[in-house]
């Protein structure tokens, strides 16, 4: 996402940046809710879709997020739970003179969902002092459910590496982190879902800025979610096969091992056997407060995203999960 934010900075300069804090205009859709009421009925299944959009400006974006998020948006219908990234709204006034400040409201035009995540509220209300980082954006993160969930708590990392110019992927232009929510399932039983954004780029200080990030999530997960049913999934940005450059040999495999067993999760696509263990667009999972989990499917639907050319619709390939719960034994 690199040279698209660094241009919105070139823009945002010249007409006066990190200004205060608003709610972006066109967002379109239904509002955010996250009112939590139990639902009536029986242990089941539940399906799941993790999807980088690729919201970045048109003119920079590796896919064509103008004509693609529109068509995204009524695909998501077909998952009972969605976690996007890269779906960045902004929270600064200058995003009201570009279009990139409609993306958020045009992927969720068309969503049936009952339970939305509002917008990022801006960096004063996650800790982060944007005298700081040259930002621009949130997080990107969004939280779409048929299950009630309570409004997402969004951590950002504690640091960040890249920014308008220089070495990095520029990931200090955006509140890059994780968000949590707690969804109740049908039974009245609740998981805790976190969404996830990694640091990127290829850079030494971009990987120690990864490992860092693992750390970071892991005693979160252990602090606020001990003993709990936990989900997990977002772009990682850990290629833990080792065939490119930035998963430094073995280093990107190590961490996630490492978070694994931190956390007590279990990888999703080792638990099924998925066609591409080597993606960047990973899950995990682990059962727990009287919820037994088990994944059922790890896929990458990549024929039901394709635009009206042939072409993917993000220049990632979205994550389909499937998961059936019941009430663990006492």
């Amino acid at each position: 996402m690199r040279r698209g934010l660094a241009l919105l900075a070139v823009v945002a300069a010249v007409s006066g940046t990190l200004a205060a804090c608003t709610n972006p205009p066109g967002t379109g859709g239904a509002p955010a809710t996250t009112t939590l009421v139990p639902l009536p009925g029986a242990p089941g299944e539940f399906s799941m879709l993790s999807y980088n959009v690729a919201g970045l400006p048109q003119e920079f974006s590796k896919a064509n997020p103008g004509l693609h998020l529109p068509l995204i948006s009524p695909r998501l219908n077909a998952y009972d739970v969605v976690l996007t990234q890269e779906n960045f709204d902004w929270w600064q006034p200058i995003a009201g003179a570009l279009d990139f400040a409609n993306y958020f409201g045009r992927l969720r035009k068309d969503v049936t969902h009952p339970y939305r995540s509002g917008q990022h509220p801006g960096p004063f209300a996650v800790g982060v002092d944007p005298s700081q980082r040259p930002l621009l954006v949130g997080d990107g993160l969004g939280t779409l459910s048929r299950y009630p969930f309570t409004e997402p708590v969004r951590v950002p990392w504690t640091d960040c590496f890249g920014g308008i110019v220089g070495p990095g992927a520029a990931d200090c232009l955006a509140m890059k982190g994780f968000s949590v929510s707690t969804m109740t399932l049908a039974d009245g039983r609740t998981v805790d879902v976190y969404n996830l954004h990694a640091e990127a780029g290829s850079d030494p200080q971009d990987q120690a800025l990864q490992v860092q990030d693992y750390l970071q999530l892991a005693a979160y997960i252990n602090a606020r979610s001990a003993g709990r049913a936990v989900v997990v999934a977002g772009d990682t940005n850990l290629h833990v096969t080792g065939a490119r450059p930035e998963a430094y040999g073995d280093a990107d495999n190590q961490i996630w091992q490492g978070f694994l067993a931190a956390t007590g999760l279990t990888d999703t696509c080792i638990e099924v056997g998925c066609d591409d263990p080597a993606s960047i667009d990973k899950a995990a999972y682990r059962d727990g407060g009287g919820v037994d989990l088990t994944v059922l499917s790890h896929t990458y639907p990549q024929a039901d995203f394709l635009g009206p050319q042939g072409e993917d619709l993000s220049d990632h390939l979205p994550l389909a999960l499937r998961f059936a719960w019941d009430d663990a034994p006492a």
